[in-house]
């Protein structure tokens, strides 16, 4: 899309797409993790990157302007969890310094157009 289109699905959104790659650039990240982290950073990187599309799926899906704006802060909410984790993963040596950089420059893409997203719904719903 180059943003004339109509929206007519949450995946013709940008910012989904662009968390859906979050998530998948996390999951590759994370493959070399040590085995003893699978229940911890390994699966706190992914279940808090995974809930940002899902966030903006779910709250896509809601009738209401207010409901969806939730949706879209809990997915707020994930990234800086992400951003959390990832920076943890650096600081104990399990995510390398340029891995980290690459990551946190999606997380905060990501956040960026979340913000301008709510703010557009926002915006909206007042006129």
């Amino acid at each position: 899309m180059d943003g004339t289109e109509a929206v007519s699905s949450y995946r013709d959104l940008l910012v989904w797409q662009r968390a859906m790659d979050l998530a998948e650039h996390c999951y590759l990240a994370t493959r070399n993790f040590p085995r003893e982290e699978t229940y911890g950073l390994t699966s706190q990187i992914r279940r808090s990157a995974s809930s940002e599309a899902a966030n903006i799926a779910e709250g896509y899906g809601r009738n209401s302007s207010g409901a969806y704006v939730q949706f879209l802060k809990n997915a707020q909410g994930s990234v800086k969890e992400l951003e959390t984790h990832l920076i943890l993963s650096r600081r104990v040596g399990m995510l390398g310094a340029e891995l980290e950089t690459a990551v946190l420059a999606r997380t905060d893409e990501v956040g960026r157009m979340l913000r301008s997203l709510i703010r557009s719904i926002q915006k909206s719903a007042s006129s």
